[in-house]
């Protein structure tokens, strides 16, 4: 779930931060800019876990502030392919079941990764397991805020960095599609005996 990200950084420490011990003021930049954002290909940053190398400080004429590149690890969520998790079931559309960790939401999983055959009701706006007994079929529903296990399948990076557009009079909007994409998400599975709702289980 959670690993150990190596990075690289040069951090500018504002002349008020002098008072402070070198390592406190980076530490203190350094989750100030990557806590809870993603980096690209790397996963989602949770907090700096130690700093394992200060190269020399600089000042640059104009600027009081020091400037020290920096070799630290950072804790990052990015599970492992067909790794299992518990989260609650945030919403349920066409797409598919949108599940959440608590701190991480971008967790969807498609019609075809659930467990069959299963069908969406539109009055109720959910997804519905329409389990196969000897004494006919029953409805099990995927309610908003069950506790679901699900299996992770994959997962998705998108550069969410801003472009410019190409020509003048092209590109110059930015579309409700566009502000919306996630820089990472995550693709899960609940097709195999034992996942799916924690109710479903536990009898």
């Amino acid at each position: 779930m959670f690993v150990l990200a190596g990075m690289t950084d040069t951090v500018r420490i504002n002349p008020w931060q002098f008072k402070l011990k070198l390592n406190d003021a980076i530490a203190e930049e350094l989750n100030k800019k990557l806590a809870n954002k993603v980096v690209h290909n790397v996963g989602l940053c949770i907090a700096l876990h130690d700093i394992t190398k200060l190269e020399d400080s600089y000042l640059f004429p104009g600027d009081g502030a020091s400037h020290t590149k920096v070799h630290f690890r950072y804790v990052v969520f990015r599970p492992f392919m067909d790794e299992i998790f518990i989260g609650k079931i945030r919403s349920c559309s066409r797409d598919g079941v949108h599940v959440s960790l608590g701190f991480f939401d971008d967790i969807l999983i498609t019609p075809d990764a659930l467990q069959q055959p299963s069908k969406f009701d539109e009055t109720e706006q959910v997804w519905v397991w329409e389990y196969e007994t000897e004494e006919g079929t029953h409805d099990l529903f995927m309610d908003v805020n069950e506790e679901i296990r699900f299996k992770v399948v994959d997962e998705t990076f998108v550069d969410t960095t801003p472009v410019g557009p190409k020509n003048k009079g092209e590109g110059s909007e930015v579309t409700d599609q566009d502000a919306k994409r996630s820089p990472y998400s995550l693709t899960g599975s609940i097709s195999e005996p034992g996942l799916g709702l924690l109710t479903w289980w536990n009898s």
